[in-house]
């Protein structure tokens, strides 16, 4: 059973950095390409970004703007997501997922395809 592991999050405040990790159990990350997405309360779940398995070519989506950083560290199974200058607005739970690539479609990481979810690790950013 392929199973990922999210980790990292925590309560910060407004302006506040993050790095959550997605960890894989059971099998080589490298095989895939990884994606991370988040659901707020309410809300669909979205992609942020996605890291792919044959270059570990980069993807964002748009509403990133550059404080999203995505990034693979084979040596420990581990794709990571850096967060920075957090909003309260990025408050959601945050997962990771495998595919055998990467899509983005009007500027969105399209979640098509996608499985092997983590069980999400929350982020709440308030003051």
């Amino acid at each position: 059973q392929v199973l990922l592991v999210e980790s990292g999050g925590g309560s910060v405040q407004p302006g506040g950095s993050l790095r959550l990790s997605c960890a894989a159990r059971r099998f080589t990350m490298d095989h895939f390409a990884i994606g991370w997405f988040r659901q707020a309360p309410g809300k669909e779940r979205e992609g942020i970004s996605c890291i792919t398995s044959d270059d570990n070519s980069v993807y964002y989506a748009d509403f990133v703007e550059g404080r999203f950083i995505i990034s693979r560290d084979s040596a420990k199974n581990t794709v990571y997501l850096q967060i920075d200058n957090l909003k309260p607005e990025d408050t959601a739970v945050y997962y990771c997922a495998t595919n055998r690539g990467c899509t983005v479609v009007a500027g969105a990481i399209r979640t098509r395809g996608f499985d092997s979810w983590g069980q999400g690790t929350q982020v709440t950013v308030s003051s």
